[in-house]
């Protein structure tokens, strides 16, 4: 057998650039993919706090026969609310931690009364923090 020099050479500059770039357009390609992934993950989180603190309101409700006004928001939760409605029996707290902002830095918007008849309402407004929006921007509702 014999062994041809050419056959030994290693790859080449043009050889190495096209790798490094197959490498990066696969390495970008699972970037956007993850923040994808990362979006669907706070909105479920959303979801899962707001339900958590409706849960939350339906216990204060059962020990002081009302829900916390919007001026006593939701830290009555961990708190025990001043001014009207009154919390005799608070019992409190109702949640393991300090109601915090959403997913995405801002705060939860609590209305009492709720719409269409409900008690009370719990909204995130998304990532942009304001009404409306789609996708990542879309508003979450604890009534839908």
């Amino acid at each position: 057998m014999k062994f041809n020099a050419r056959n030994m050479d290693g790859w080449t500059f043009i050889e190495t650039i096209i790798v490094i770039a197959i490498i990066m357009i696969l390495t970008s390609t699972v970037g956007f993919m993850a923040f994808k992934y990362v979006d669907k993950a706070k909105t479920a989180t959303a979801r899962t706090q707001i339900e958590t603190l409706s849960l939350s309101l339906h216990s204060y409700f059962f020990d002081n026969g009302n829900f916390p006004s919007e001026e006593q928001n939701l830290d009555a939760l961990w708190e025990q609310p001043t001014g009207f409605p009154a919390a005799p029996n608070w019992d409190g707290p109702y949640i393991e931690k300090k109601v915090k902002l959403d997913p995405w830095g801002n705060p939860y918007t609590y209305q009492n009364p709720g719409p269409n008849g409900l008690p009370f309402g719990i909204i995130s407004y998304g990532a942009d923090g304001s009404p409306g929006g789609e996708n990542n921007n879309k508003d979450i509702f604890s009534w839908e």
